[in-house]
């Protein structure tokens, strides 16, 4: 296995834990929504949601990019 290939391969995995993260992020938001909880601690609580979702989304745009390098590199 070359170099390149083991980039697209750590990317495809860089890119599922992204997505990953997106997922379990708009979980935890769908629970927090079907909660009952005051608007001053929901509006915390997806503060920080916002937060994950954003880390998340460039985790799986990065591996995305890995990918992409290693394919146009091969």
């Amino acid at each position: 296995m070359s170099g390149f290939q083991l980039l697209i391969w750590i990317g495809a995995v860089v890119t599922l834990a992204g997505v990953g993260g997106l997922i379990a992020t708009a979980y935890g938001a769908w629970k927090l929504r079907q909660s009952k909880v005051s608007d001053e601690e929901m509006r915390k609580a997806l503060q920080a949601a916002v937060a994950r979702n954003m880390a998340a989304l460039f985790t799986a745009v990065f591996g995305l990019m890995m990918v992409i390098i290693g394919i146009a590199l091969r």
